[in-house]
């Protein structure tokens, strides 16, 4: 299945391709004083887990399309990611979803973590929809429920997270909630709140010292008059109320649309509270589509902010985490993540093409037209032969789709774990 053999052999016909492209390229940033190897470091650097709920094909509320071949266990996950990582270099941890993944023989869990170069990112709660053994039903909340008996299973259920999180090695657990109102007076607004906020503070206690929480928002759905963390806001006041490791947790769907997600950015990272990013796609609202299909200049403009960031002193945030949360209702989910990952970092390197002393000499000069052209003359430049370049020198594939589709891993796939199997999760 696709080993470093096969990836070095599919890398060679187009190795001339390549080193032109790449060539040109190198000289051409070289006339803008641009010294491409530490650019390229910077890509082979930079990690974006992979979520094992996006490992199957994902469905919506009219139906779903199995494509056959779904990981189905823990086990089979995490080696779709070591497949996703060997061709790609750069997705060298999953984060996991309880209860759909948890774990049953830890030990040897980690052996094969240890084996296939790979880590565990995050856990992630799941209290959004009821399990069959729970006794209380979420339908009216969980960790903001008028019903302390439905608090206490959710605050349980988060703390059983962190758990598994501490002996598969993860350092993030995050929290999403569902919580909210359909109906004007149906939620006492406040009271929800201060209830949500106790119950965080109960799995924040639970927490070792060296685990970051991130805290996420969502403006709408599953509730449409009210949603209890509805934007970064209300997820940053949360943060301020639990503790230095309290982050928040910005998912590009979780917006209104044309809404400015890099102001949000800029706004997080200044107050050093920006702990992590769910990467997708949206249109309309939570998509969950592919990273970068259909607003690459925006996803552009918030690499822009997340580099300033970076290279600015005076910003004190920690390191962000990164993930992709897609779901893949048409496309084969394993080539939506590395689209996905090719988009993330070709975003990434335009963003470190940015002349910034030039931005910043235009921005205090108020000069609004030069100041767009240095962002535009960065967007427009072809990186994909510095994201193939960083592929290359880290070991992977000059183009992962084409060797995944070469190495015919679907059908294999399909054949080990036959036509019919399903992934756990949505």
């Amino acid at each position: 299945m696709l080993t470093n053999d096969h990836i070095h052999d599919l890398n060679q016909p187009l190795l001339d391709d390549h080193h032109f492209r790449f060539s040109y390229l190198t000289d051409l940033l070289a006339r803008r004083s641009v010294e491409v190897q530490p650019v390229v470091q910077q890509l082979i650097n930079f990690q974006v887990a992979i979520p094992s709920w996006a490992l199957g094909t994902g469905g919506t509320r009219f139906g779903r399309y199995p494509l056959g071949g779904e990981p189905r266990s823990l086990e089979e996950k995490i080696a779709d990611v070591a497949l996703l990582n060997r061709l790609n270099r750069s997705s060298n941890s999953i984060s996991l979803h309880i209860p759909w993944d948890i774990p049953r023989d830890v030990p040897a869990l980690q052996q094969q973590l240890k084996e296939s170069g790979l880590t565990i990112d995050s856990m992630n709660s799941n209290t959004f929809q009821d399990q069959k053994e729970q006794p209380y039903s979420y339908k009216f909340g969980s960790l903001s429920s008028t019903e302390a008996s439905v608090r206490q299973q959710a605050i349980q259920h988060n703390i059983e997270c962190v758990e598994y999180g501490k002996q598969l090695g993860a350092n993030i657990h995050t929290v999403w909630l569902a919580d909210g109102s359909n109906f004007p007076g149906q939620q006492h607004v406040r009271r929800a709140y201060q209830r949500t906020a106790e119950s965080l503070a109960s799995i924040y206690e639970a927490m070792p010292s060296d685990m970051t929480m991130l805290i996420e928002y969502k403006p709408y759905e599953p509730h449409f008059y009210s949603m209890v963390i509805p934007d970064w806001g209300t997820s940053y006041s949360l943060c301020q109320y639990l503790g230095k490791n309290a982050q928040v947790l910005v998912d590009l769907g979780h917006h209104l649309p044309n809404t400015n997600i890099e102001q949000i950015v800029g706004r997080l990272l200044h107050f050093g509270r920006l702990g992590g990013f769910h990467f997708n796609g949206s249109m309309y609202g939570d998509d969950d589509l592919t990273t970068g299909s259909s607003k690459p200049f925006q996803l552009f403009l918030i690499f822009n902010e997340l580099v300033d960031g970076a290279q600015d002193q005076a910003v004190t945030n920690a390191a962000v985490a990164y993930m992709i949360d897609a779901s893949h209702n048409t496309k084969d989910p394993l080539e939506d993540l590395l689209q996905s990952v090719e988009n993330i970092l070709g975003a990434y390197a335009k963003a470190l093409l940015v002349d910034r002393a030039a931005l910043q000499e235009a921005q205090e000069n108020n000069d609004v037209v030069r100041a767009e052209e240095i962002l535009r003359d960065a967007f427009l430049t072809d990186v994909r032969p510095l994201v193939a370049e960083a592929y290359r020198q880290s070991g992977g594939a000059l183009n992962p789709v084409a060797a995944y589709r070469a190495g015919q891993v679907r059908q294999q796939l399909i054949q080990q774990r036959g036509k019919l199997s399903l992934s756990t999760g949505l």
